[in-house]
């Protein structure tokens, strides 16, 4: 049996895509608002309410409830390809004081794609891209008179990728969600707006970010028109924690934590950090998911079982829930029908996520068009959960043509719904047209900054910078002095900041609080007064041991500011005393390059070969020299770690590796660095150390190798290596990629001859990988000639260098087409890659062979489709499994034997999925479970499954449980068969009642099935 992302029929992919064309008129009463709350599985403890529903509302993407109680969403009802301007926003509320929502006014219309609102001032701030809007209610009618752009230039690309979801930040200042434009072909017309540069239509003399900032996440002040792009992006959604720690999202990647700011790494222009964010999952990213829908929609290139379109993340700061939950956070998962949840713990500089349960989520529905893409903490306390509910979430780019032109985009576009879920025996909600916030004095707003929900604390604070009460300062200062109220001590002092009212003995006092997220805070408010506050520059280098690794790292931060050698020595002993987090190694490098580089010295003197934080911070310094493109430093450099070690610290290798790194990152001169070639090129083969032989190559990969007398010698030399069996397998593998400096056509042959199961697997990878780099179209034919006789890891290369141009696909395509290659090789990524790509040729036929149509199984599949409705009967099941699986399938730990895949690991796959693998196992053979010919020097031909595999030996599983460990010296020949190692026919032995009873047997089943 396969395990399998992808539906193997096109005809079955319909079956499963358009359920209601079965049974319309139940699926339709089963989709009612009256059978809605019926479809849920809850955590246990809480409850679930409908408080909105069509045709109150309909294609619903987000809200908010403001300081009187009005309930605003935004419909977003032109999704996926309509820009007439069908978005609105409604005004809803609860007039008879049920709990359910009854009255709904249009506050605002002609919107065209709106992705997010906040309530701001005495309106609401709305992102409808290109715009974020102002829009405000001036004559109480419940409908928008007023409508000015804040800000414009962002793209309107594919609207899942447009700027969303205003959100007010601890530190006052109003992030958007985004990230950058994500156009494509098919619909260029319609979302091929790249944008322009951001800014305030209003200050046209104002501050500008580049186009479309940069695909970065922006944050502005309307007020004081300041506006600044971050370091970090988000897709669809973001939070914060209590004390300003922001997370964000992906498709694939639930829960992300954004570490450095932009300010920070703006200061030395030639550190190179690649990512300023930290995915924290410790469940990892595209994180499997327990959905118990009943017939799924799943699109053409939807990643199934995995998290594939996580948004609306929401830290829950509701302190409603029990305590367990103040450090939850959950994330919408719409395509897979759920809300996930984690919960975050300590981890030094960041933190990390982990699963509330093993294998079940806090919300799922059996209902597949149950669709959650946001979530909002009440007043209440309660969460709110944001329904868009469609037949279809997914854009059409990623679709197949027939459902497309099915007619089914935009089915259930008048339908939505909003959920409240609360501890099972709250009442329902009572705050519609019911809250007196607005009215309160100055002095009632301040009280509120710490109430417990993080919904009157923000809401509170807003409303105290709106009215700008001087009044309120000394009660201000006394919660922001209070040690025993760190919530509202916290955001009493972003309060005072925003109303100009900050003193410096606020700030000492904060950085004095036993709380350290208070202290965390305080050294931020300290960066801005560093000018004019003498005693906060005398205080900060005293923190150097704060016991707490986040308030250390934000410390280091902010120390890269200050030029005094009180701070140069805090910043070197914070470094070297937390040298083994990476976070902590980028805060110090962040200060102006003149400081970090000075750093240089004290590494190589004390540098630790056993410690990896000196490796990783010696690599990150000489890439930040590197960048600099000082060609006087980096070939001193140079010349020193080619050169016999003296010292024996092993510190040679990390400064070639930061130097490729560096000078890759910038546009060197062609002959700037020439006179280091021949010592590299040197290096390479006589350097008595592999690491410092191989780092080597990696510089001179950068930096190139001309063709003259010199490294014709070196290639030569190369040439000899790779035939020499006698040196190591590394030796030979730098020898491989050292002919991939020059055009490796010269060593065709040679290459070739390595291309045979008796050679090493790393060798064999290095070949093909060299022989990539020649420049025409007779290695792809080489490549698949041989691909019988690639192991699964040598094909993974193989399938890259076939991946590498469009020609080379074409003929990786036709490989397909004639049953060389099987789809399930290419793995998901690269299937997608071809399925969507942008030369229309490559794309259809992709499209074609990897989800083909085999219509001589339509008359089996539909002999068997009774299995997925008869009721099946899990005893039964077992002794079928018992029977006709065992031998060649594990069932969790205690039953079958270790030969195909585990089929407890199919507990998140549809039946529909699970029957098409048994009846066609030789369609789509699941990835590394090809079935293998070996023949032995002896004679002896073995079959089975490669297990796994070494650089110099095979573990081959043979039927009925058998293992064998083969050294590649031992074999003649091997070659992949064209079958499944399950053989076809099994339905002949199983009739449909009893393949109804297999499937409620490996359904059911979990990974302990005692």
């Amino acid at each position: 049996m396969n395990l399998l992302r992808f539906p193997v029929f096109l005809c079955f992919l319909l079956l499963i895509t358009f359920p209601s064309c079965r049974n319309e008129k139940n699926q339709g009463a089963e989709r009612s608002l009256e059978n809605a709350l019926s479809t849920f599985e809850l955590e246990d403890g809480f409850q679930i309410e409908l408080i909105a529903g069509e045709p109150l509302i309909s294609d619903p993407v987000d809200m908010e409830i403001d300081e009187f109680g009005r309930l605003y969403v935004v419909e977003m009802h032109g999704y996926p390809l309509d820009k007439s301007g069908t978005g609105k926003i409604k005004l809803l509320s609860d007039t008879d004081g049920d709990g359910m929502m009854d009255q709904s006014i249009v506050f605002a219309e002609g919107l065209m794609l709106p992705t997010g609102i906040m309530r701001w001032k005495n309106g609401v701030i709305v992102t409808d891209p290109p715009h974020v809007y102002y829009l405000e209610d001036s004559d109480g009618d419940g409908k928008a008179d007023i409508k000015e752009i804040m800000l414009t230039g962002f793209a309107v690309s594919n609207p899942q990728h447009n700027v969303n979801s205003p959100r007010l930040g601890l530190d006052n200042w109003i992030y958007l969600g985004h990230e950058q434009a994500v156009t494509t072909k098919t619909y260029e017309a319609e979302f091929g707006d790249r944008g322009s540069e951001v800014y305030f239509p209003s200050q046209p003399d104002g501050p500008k970010l580049i186009q479309n900032a940069g695909g970065r996440s922006v944050r502005f002040q309307p007020d004081s028109h300041q506006l600044e792009a971050l370091a970090s992006r988000t897709q669809f959604g973001h939070t914060f924690d209590n004390w300003g720690h922001r997370f964000v999202v992906n498709n694939s990647n639930h829960i992300i934590q954004d570490v450095m700011a932009a300010k920070y790494l703006d200061r030395n222009p030639f550190l190179i950090v690649p990512e300023t964010t930290q995915s924290i999952s410790d469940h990892g990213n595209a994180a499997e998911v327990f959905p118990i829908t009943k017939n799924p929609e799943h699109q053409l290139l939807t990643d199934i079982g995995v998290i594939t379109s996580a948004c609306g993340i929401t830290a829950y700061l509701g302190a409603s829930f029990p305590s367990e939950y103040d450090q939850a956070v959950f994330v919408a998962e719409p395509v897979s029908n759920i809300i996930h949840i984690d919960i975050l713990e300590e981890k030094g500089t960041v933190f990390t996520a982990r699963r509330q349960h093993a294998e079940k989520e806090f919300l799922a529905s059996t209902d597949s068009w149950f669709r959650p893409v946001n979530m909002y903490i009440g007043p209440d306390g309660a969460l709110y959960v944001v329904d868009y509910y469609r037949q279809i979430i997914e854009h059409p780019e990623w679709m197949a043509e027939e459902v497309i032109k099915s007619g089914a985009l935009y089915n259930g576009t008048e339908k939505g719904r909003i959920y409240r879920i609360t501890p099972k025996g709250t009442k329902p909600l009572n705050w519609s047209n019911n809250i007196k916030l607005g009215d309160f004095s100055a002095e009632q707003l301040v009280e509120k900054l710490n109430d417990p929900n993080i919904w009157w604390r923000r809401n509170a604070q807003r409303l105290l910078l709106d009215k700008k009460s001087k009044e309120t300062t000394e009660g201000l200062t006394l919660l922001a002095e209070n040690q025993n109220s760190p919530k509202g001590s916290v955001h009493a002092l972003w309060t005072l900041e925003g109303l100009g009212k900050l003193s410096p003995g606020s700030i000492l006092s904060a950085l004095k609080n036993p709380e350290p997220g208070v202290r965390e805070n305080a050294i931020k408010l300290a960066e801005l007064h560093l000018d004019a506050a003498s005693e906060l520059k005398d205080y900060l280098p005293k923190m150097k041991d704060d016991k707490d690794p986040k308030v250390r790292f934000q410390l280091l931060c902010t120390l890269g500011f200050l030029d005094s050698p009180k701070a140069a020595q805090a910043r070197q002993d914070l470094l070297f005393g937390n040298m083994d987090d990476p976070w902590m190694q980028v805060a110090a490098l962040s200060a102006p390059f003149e400081e970090s580089s000075k750093l240089m010295v004290s590494v190589l003197e004390g540098f630790q070969p056993d410690n990896p934080g000196y490796t990783t911070l010696l690599q990150r310094l000489s890439a930040m020299t590197g960048a600099s493109l000082d060609y006087a430093i980096i070939l001193n450099l140079i010349q020193k770690a080619t050169s016999k070690p003296i010292d024996g610290k092993d510190w040679q290798a990390p400064l070639l590796r930061g130097l490729a790194q560096g000078i890759q990152s910038k546009k060197a001169s062609d002959s700037s660095l020439k006179p280091a070639e021949n010592l590299l090129a040197k290096s390479c083969f006589e350097n008595p150390s592999i690491a410092v032989r191989q780092a080597s190559l990696q510089l001179l990969k950068v930096i190139g190798l001309s063709i003259n007398d010199e490294s014709k010698i070196w290639m030569e030399h190369a040439k000899l290596n790779l035939r020499n069996r006698t040196l190591a397998d590394d030796e030979r593998v730098l020898a491989i990629e050292f002919l991939s400096l020059q055009n490796p056509y010269p060593y065709l042959e040679s290459l070739k001859g390595l291309i045979q199961p008796t050679e090493p697997k790393p060798v064999q990878v290095a070949a093909i990988k060299t022989l990539s780099y020649i420049p025409d179209d007779m290695v792809a034919p080489f490549v698949l000639s041989q691909w019988s006789t690639l192991t699964p890891e040598i094909r993974e290369e193989a399938i890259n260098a076939l991946m590498s141009n469009e020609t080379r696909m074409k003929l990786l395509l036709g490989a397909i087409e004639e049953g060389t290659v099987q789809p399930s090789n290419l793995g998901w990524r690269r299937s997608v890659q071809l399925m969507n790509h942008s030369n229309e040729s490559i794309k259809t036929k992709a499209r074609l062979l990897i989800n083909k149509d085999e219509s001589k199984g339509e008359e089996l599949l539909q002999k068997y489709q009774a299995a997925l409705t008869s009721h099946g009967t899990f005893e039964k099941g077992r002794i079928i499994f018992d029977n006709n699986c065992a031998s060649c399938h594990k069932m969790g730990e205690d039953m079958g034997r270790d030969f195909g895949p585990n089929l407890a690991s199919l507990k998140n796959r549809r039946a529909e999925n699970i029957l098409s693998d048994i009846l066609f196992p030789n369609l789509s053979i699941a990835d590394g479970y090809d079935l293998w010919s070996i023949e032995m020097q002896n004679g002896e031909v073995l079959q089975g499954i490669i297990g796994s595999e070494t650089p110099n030996a095979i573990l081959l599983r043979i039927g009925g449980g058998t293992e064998r460990n083969i050294s590649r010296s031992d074999i003649k020949s091997l070659n992949v068969m064209d079958i499944s190692a399950m053989p076809p026919g099994l339905e002949e032995a199983i009739n449909p009642q009893q393949m109804a009873d297999l499937l409620a047997f490996i359904l059911k089943i979990k990974s302990n099935p005692k």
